[in-house]
């Protein structure tokens, strides 16, 4: 099977959305190049490895390769695209001097060729992310995270995941319930049981992300501790009969998601938060943080910590304690 291959070159701080659009048109994988320079160093602060050379991408851009079916029409998906593109100045954000290209790919060629570049990867001082292909041996407090991440959800290793990853190295102590919203490939709910949380409820609206966390979460052992579940948000809670194992009130929300729909649910994971619960999320955009931040006040959080990783931020809040607690 061939499928046709979206090329964009835009800004890195277009990134997010240019990302969601691909997705929101149908691609079955999106891919994120950014540029490199000798500008622009790579984090080894945890002894990471690179194997991919410094690249050409223009300074201050990015390369996305969407992958869409063989029998999809590409002419008004590029237009209705390319539309996208030009009106993100409405939201905030600015694709640049972008281009589209288009072309085909052979889906071995496709499904296997970036796997190459996927190598094992510490992400904290404690937490290490392992593709499923790769042989590792850790060291004896190294806490490993197996993955086979799938075209569509990434190898867990971006900014936004990685500061989601530290923020929960952070808080948790042992023994928390957890809601991930927006779980993708399970990355986060896996990190958070291998960080000693007790339960964890993963939430994804893509029934495609539900069966790849899955995955991942058998891989990793906690079939009995995890349990995914297809959901806008945390709709799924506000079901008569959920039958969820992870109840609210929790001790713990992280969501790596877009920054507009982050902003949309900040009054529902203050009611799902126990008094004192802490609420991680990133996916923000430098140029959203405040914007983020300005909600997250004013639905009454407080700001713990604000952790930042190249162009992204990521903020731990916590819900007040209240009077007698």
């Amino acid at each position: 099977m061939r499928w046709h291959e979206i090329t964009v070159l835009a800004t890195e701080s277009s990134q997010e959305m240019v990302t969601h659009y691909l997705t929101e048109l149908g691609a079955g994988g999106v891919s994120v190049e950014e540029a490199w320079s000798e500008d622009k160093p790579r984090d080894t602060s945890f002894g990471q490895l690179y194997d991919t050379p410094l690249n050409d991408i223009r300074p201050g851009y990015a390369v996305f390769k969407a992958y869409f079916s063989e029998d999809t029409l590409m002419e008004p998906l590029v237009a209705e695209l390319d539309d996208l593109l030009r009106g993100l100045p409405e939201y905030g954000y600015d694709a640049g001097e972008y281009q589209i290209e288009i072309g085909d790919v052979h889906q071995d060629d496709w499904a296997d060729a970036w796997k190459q570049y996927f190598k094992p990867i510490a992400i904290t001082e404690r937490l290490t992310i392992k593709p499923t292909w790769e042989e590792y041996t850790p060291k004896a407090d190294e806490l490993v995270i197996e993955l086979d991440p799938g075209m569509a959800f990434g190898t867990g290793t971006h900014p936004t995941t990685a500061l989601c990853l530290k923020a929960l190295d952070n808080a948790i102590s042992g023994g928390e319930q957890i809601i991930d919203v927006g779980t993708g490939s399970g990355v986060l709910a896996i990190g958070a049981m291998k960080l000693g949380a007790s339960k964890v409820l993963a939430l994804d609206l893509d029934p495609v992300a539900v069966t790849c966390a899955k995955e991942n979460i058998t891989l990793n052992g906690y079939d009995d501790d995890v349990e995914v579940r297809l959901s806008d948000l945390l709709g799924v809670l506000h079901e008569k009969e959920n039958n969820a194992e992870v109840t609210p009130p929790v001790d713990l929300v992280v969501a790596n998601i877009l920054a507009e729909i982050i902003l949309l649910f900040l009054a529902d994971v203050m009611k799902v938060l126990k008094p004192g619960g802490i609420y991680i999320t990133s996916g923000i955009y430098k140029n959203k943080e405040m914007v983020v931040q300005a909600g997250l006040l004013a639905a009454g959080f407080e700001i713990v910590d604000v952790l930042r990783q190249e162009e992204w931020v990521a903020f731990v809040a916590g819900k007040p304690k209240g009077d007698g607690e």
